[in-house]
């Protein structure tokens, strides 16, 4: 160690190494200046916009939001101006071309208070189709017929299974809600078995076809709860009344299976048939007649993928926004990234894309007083 009070070279060539210039094109990192008077009770689309140069998740949040005014302002061409075999997807009030907005979620999001926001979503039809969980669709019925509480994530399991009490992370469920669940749904599924079994009387020579009153699917019993539900605080009520789909592929796994199961039993010899390759054919035919295509998916899993593989029968969405918590390390499809659904077609190479890693209940409120909330809805 020398102390003639010259650096080492070795450690001046290890940290003080020379930059290259820096591209006219970089952008300079920011945050919120909360001294300034413009910062004071900022709206939705002002903070977003400010949290664009911050980094991290608050950058992807401002690119979500970004994509997601894409989808919402994307005009093609006039109805009047296509073939006729061309006239397929949506179309806006003027006559144009709009994007077909494909939205997934989870349970625990109708579980939670995010339920209200999508609700809004589907209430003023903002989104095009939905792709739920089985949870996803028993829950917004449940909550009609009694309220779901907060609780702790720290309250013990056995003292609550003691109580009749179902934990969902920090939320509360009694037991007593899906005994008027079963109470309430067991007499629409004796309705839609006896509506089944008289259309299949009818069939006579002209045999079975999707079309039928005799092919019940998922999203066809999903649509009569939300007839049946009539309530408007009910995501499915809205979605039955603005015609919106809703897919479910994996109906059975939840309350609504069980209710299912036990009708089998009640109902027997006799027993409701829901054709699931009809509803992929139908959500996917969707996909296919789509002049642009965009995803908003929230958390991963079944919901996920099938909106991504709906979306592989036109090569790929045109723009997508996920929003989860999961990691790509072990090759799941809920943590993988956007990219690695255009290696497979799911998204076109060129499409704007971007994954938010957060909990959708913290952000995606906030993305949608950006976006879809920033102005009143005209319905």
């Amino acid at each position: 160690m020398s102390g003639s009070g010259k650096l080492p070279e070795l450690a001046t060539d290890a940290v003080l190494v020379k930059s290259a210039p820096v591209p006219d094109d970089f952008v300079e990192v920011k945050g919120i200046d909360y001294s300034k008077e413009s910062a004071y009770n900022m709206r939705a689309t002002d903070l977003i916009d400010s949290m664009k140069t911050m980094g991290f998740q608050a950058s992807s949040v401002g690119q979500a939001c970004d994509i997601i005014n894409s989808m919402r302002s994307w005009r093609g061409k006039h109805r009047d101006e296509l073939p006729e075999h061309e006239v397929t997807g949506e179309f806006d009030d003027e006559g144009y071309q709009k994007t077909t907005i494909f939205m997934g979620y989870t349970s625990n999001l109708i579980s939670s208070g995010l339920r209200d926001t999508l609700r809004y979503l589907v209430q003023h039809k903002m989104v095009s189709a939905i792709v739920a969980s089985a949870g996803g669709i028993e829950e917004d019925l449940i909550k009609v017929l009694a309220p779901t509480y907060m609780g702790e994530f720290s309250l013990p399991g056995k003292g609550l299974r003691d109580q009749g009490m179902n934990r969902i992370g920090n939320l509360l469920v009694p037991n007593d809600n899906y005994c008027k669940f079963e109470e309430w749904i067991v007499p629409v599924l004796d309705k839609c078995l006896e509506e089944q079994e008289e259309a299949m009387k009818k069939l006579g020579s002209e045999g079975l076809n999707a079309d039928s009153d005799a092919v019940w699917t998922p999203s066809k019993l999903i649509d009569r709860l939300g007839k049946e539900i009539n309530d408007e605080s009910s995501v499915l009520y809205w979605a039955h009344k603005n015609k919106i789909p809703i897919f479910c592929p994996a109906l059975t796994d939840g309350s609504i299976g069980d209710m299912l199961f036990f009708h089998t039993f009640k109902a027997s010899p006799q027993q409701l048939r829901l054709d699931i390759v009809a509803d992929i054919r139908k959500i996917n035919s969707m996909s296919m007649a789509a002049s642009h295509a965009g995803m908003i998916i929230l958390g991963g899993g079944l919901i996920k993928h099938h909106i991504c593989n709906a979306c592989l029968m036109r090569n790929g969405a045109d723009l997508a926004v996920y929003i989860n918590t999961g990691q790509e390390f072990d090759g799941s499809d809920a943590g993988a990234r956007p990219d690695e659904a255009v290696s497979w077609g799911k998204i076109k190479a060129d499409a704007k894309s971007v994954k938010v890693y957060a909990d959708v209940s913290v952000v995606f409120p906030l993305i949608v007083a950006a976006t879809f909330a920033a102005e009143k809805p005209k319905n």
